[in-house]
């Protein structure tokens, strides 16, 4: 990659980064202080949520711009793990803010009832923080498929679920809302800390989620089916005796792809090095900007 084109790449991505840590840092603020004026736990679980989310897209605006400098002499393969890193960071707070909202909401429906004020304002929040995370999801999850940023798309997968707890949280406040309206459901008044169990749920399940493709990355997992792949492609090369020891690692967004071939022993330096130009090439039809090193052996 040129440096030019690493430049549009390293401005695309700190943009969408820095963006959405704007947005995190107005929507935490909202949250706040409508939750506390309406006592609702359900907006208070998300304005934990979103201060998590502001934590988060700090460190990865943080890690995109670290992940970008180019390899020196401590750092042979990049400083693309730090986006591996800040993706492990935010598994982190989503453990933690999910075990805080679980217990709080089990200690309102078990021991202590909470009366909440439900106001336009409470919906009013919930549904701004939705069209926004709606907005910087599409944004940050465009610009990680565009550059196979991790970092990135563990942001926006957050974001995404981030929609899905506030319309749970908007469940909960019509259920107040109903059970004031309506003596015989009064039941539903217990909505809101049931909807904040429900926000616990979402961010367990998110947790895992990035949490397993965390530490895949982190102990170089090796993409699914891509040694099989790469094998079958570079055996069909003319030439190609066999193709063996083939290592795959990623660090950050950038694929590292290391193999042995076999080649003809009679093979002059310079065909078996426009050989291993030919291998590179096919290698790269599939994995598009990969790192590839070819080692030709005689035959």
């Amino acid at each position: 990659m040129t440096a030019s084109l690493r430049s549009i790449e390293d401005r695309e991505k700190q943009s969408a980064a820095l963006t959405s840590l704007l947005a995190a840092v107005g929507l935490t603020a909202f949250k706040i202080v409508i939750g506390v004026l309406t006592g609702s736990l359900g907006i208070l679980a998300e304005a934990a949520h979103s201060g998590l989310d502001l934590v988060a897209a700090l460190m990865t605006f943080l890690a995109v711009r670290v992940s970008g400098r180019p390899a020196d002499r401590d750092h042979l393969y990049g400083h693309g793990k730090v986006e591996n890193l800040s993706a492990l960071f935010e598994t982190v707070l989503l453990v933690a803010t999910c075990a805080w909202i679980a217990r709080e909401a089990l200690h309102r429906l078990l021991h202590h009832r909470v009366d909440i004020e439900v106001t336009w304002w409470s919906f009013a929040v919930m549904l701004t923080s939705i069209a926004i995370d709606a907005s910087r999801s599409r944004v940050l999850a465009r610009i990680a498929r565009k550059y196979n940023s991790q970092a990135l798309e563990a942001d926006a997968l957050h974001f995404q679920t981030d929609i899905w707890s506030s319309a749970v949280v908007i469940v909960g406040l019509i259920a107040v809302k109903a059970g004031e309206w309506f003596p015989g459901l009064a039941f539903l008044s217990a909505g809101d800390a049931v909807a904040a169990l429900g926000v616990s749920g979402v961010v367990a399940w998110v947790s895992w989620r990035l949490g397993r493709r965390t530490v895949d990355a982190l102990i170089d997992s090796a993409p699914a089916g891509m040694e099989q792949r790469i094998a079958t492609a570079v055996k069909t090369v003319p030439g190609v005796l066999d193709c063996h020891n083939i290592r795959i690692r990623y660090s950050g967004p950038k694929l590292f792809i290391d193999l042995h071939v076999l080649v003809d022993g009679n093979q002059t330096l310079k065909q078996a090095h426009q050989l291993t130009e030919t291998i590179e090439t096919a290698i790269e039809q599939m994995a598009p900007h990969a790192d590839v090193t070819v080692h030709p052996e005689p035959g």
